[in-house]
């Protein structure tokens, strides 16, 4: 699972983290209806998730369409606006659980986080 943080929306570390959950959690709720196996594979392997960097909304938004066509789950967050950000700002994207080799072709050029 890798993990798509905005960094020009200049979260705080503690917004980040419940972000990074929220995607974490909504990925892994969709796996559970649309990729059940997939799923069990990724748990028995270790639950490895990954916390990348853009500054770009707009790479957010092709990253999905990217992880779309590949059939990669992706959950997309959009925060309730109560603290640090604007109401249904996107924050996070999360894509997975999926095979390292699948979700590195959206996120491979991506930076660590």
């Amino acid at each position: 699972m890798v993990l798509v943080v905005r960094t020009d929306l200049n979260m705080g570390k503690g917004k980040i983290a419940a972000q990074c959950a929220h995607a974490a959690v909504g990925a892994f709720e969709k796996a559970q209806r649309k990729d059940p196996e997939g799923l069990k594979n990724w748990q028995m392997t270790g639950q490895a998730k990954v916390a990348v960097k853009t500054d770009s909304l707009d790479e957010i938004k092709q990253i999905v369409d990217n992880a779309k066509k590949l059939g990669i789950i992706t959950s997309l967050i959009r925060d309730a606006g109560r603290t640090q950000i604007a109401p249904n700002t996107v924050t996070v994207l999360g894509i997975g659980p999926a095979p390292k080799d699948v979700i590195d072709k959206v996120t491979g050029h991506l930076k660590l986080l």
